[in-house]
Order: structure tokens, then sequence, then C-alpha cells
């Protein structure tokens, strides 16, 4: 295996990516880049400096001087670990507004391909082995059936005590999924490259041990 790899894990909402990317990252004793806290961060750090995502000047100001790390599962942002500052729902909305503006993707994708470039790293998402690291050593494709999606999203929010039926997590799942595939900017597409892995019945330990035996 090469001294320094990277894994890219994309896939439709509800695959399992990253469960199965953070469980591949510590077997292999490797960072796991969570890409959705990267975007927290930075909804962290313009919330504390009072920036709003129309002030554009100022936001790529920020940006400029901002960094992003991983360091055995803590998220570093500025040399600071801001692990638990960035699970509030305020903070949740914040990221979801700055993951729309296009100079806050390119700032975060450039800090993903410079974390990839000095250490071995897994990512999941929607576009990372078709943009992020298009020349991954390692692309795998998680899917599984909307229903079977649906159904483990269900549960998931039943056990959070979140009132809500099966069929409407279910048309929710369809809805993201139309949406992820047909938006222009880096749709959700599988690479030429990448591995399918269809997790429709099969637990968690099978798909770790199928990603496992290609990195091996």
């Amino acid at each position: 295996m090469k001294k320094i790899f990277r894994v890219a894990v994309d896939g439709p909402s509800g695959a399992g990516k990253s469960t199965i990317a953070k469980a591949v990252a510590d077997k292999l004793g490797i960072d796991y880049i969570d890409t959705g806290a990267m975007y927290r961060s930075v909804g962290y750090k313009m919330m504390r400096k009072g920036i709003s995502v129309e002030d554009e000047e100022l936001l790529r100001k920020m940006l400029d001087e901002t960094d992003i790390d991983f360091y055995e599962n803590n998220i570093i942002l500025d040399g600071e670990i801001i692990n638990d500052k960035i699970r509030t729902s305020e903070i949740s909305k914040m990221a979801s507004l700055c993951s729309a503006v296009p100079a806050v993707r390119e700032k975060l994708v450039e800090l993903q391909r410079g974390m990839g470039e000095k250490k071995s790293v897994i990512m999941d998402g929607r576009d990372i082995g078709t943009n992020v690291f298009k020349d991954a050593e390692y692309k795998f494709f998680l899917t599984a059936s909307p229903e079977e999606r649906a159904d483990r999203r269900y549960k998931e929010l039943k056990e959070k005590g979140e009132s809500i039926s099966y069929d409407e997590v279910l048309k929710n799942i369809k809805q993201r999924d139309h949406n992820d595939s047909t938006r222009k900017l880096n749709p959700l597409r599988k690479a030429d490259d990448a591995l399918e892995v269809d997790t429709t019945g099969l637990s968690i330990e099978d798909v770790i041990d199928n990603v496992l035996k290609e990195i091996k």
C-alpha cells in the first residue's frame, strides 16, 4: 500500500457513507474527513465574527485566514479543537446557508485536497470521487434501494423521538436523490473508476469488509 493514499466514498443520502467511512478510517488508522463538519466550522467562525453570507467581501477575507484540519477524531479550526461547539441547531442552519456560497465551497475543496496531499484520508460525500479527489487511489460508490435507505432513516428518526411517517421519509429520500443527481454543480454520480457497493440487505460489518478487501 502506498504511504499516502486517498479513499473517496460517494453515494446517495442514507447509503451508510459516513458510518462506513468512519469505521474504515478507524481500522486503517487514517483520518476521516467530515465534510459536513467543515461547513459547520465555517458557519461557527462566521457567527463568532458576526459575518453574514451576504457580506461577500468580509466572508472572502475571513476564508483567506481560515484553516481547518482533522486529527484523531478532532476537528481543528485555526489551531483550536471545536468538536462540541459546532453541534448546535443554530450552527446547522449557518452551515446550510454557507454551503450554498461558491467561495465557501471553493475554499473547503482546496483545504480537502491539501489534507489529501499531506496524509492518508478517507472522505465521503456526493462528489468526492468525481470532483474533490478525482485521482483518489480508491473510490467507492455506496448505494442501496430507496426503500432500504428510507427504512434506515425512519428508524433513526423514531429513535430520536421525531414523529414522521415512513412514506414521508421515502418521499424525502427520492426528492433528495433527484435534487442531488440533477444539480448543475458537481451532481451526484458514480465515478467511472469507482467500485459500486450495493448495501441493500448487507450488515455494516459486511460493507466494511468489502471496502477493506479492496484497499488492502
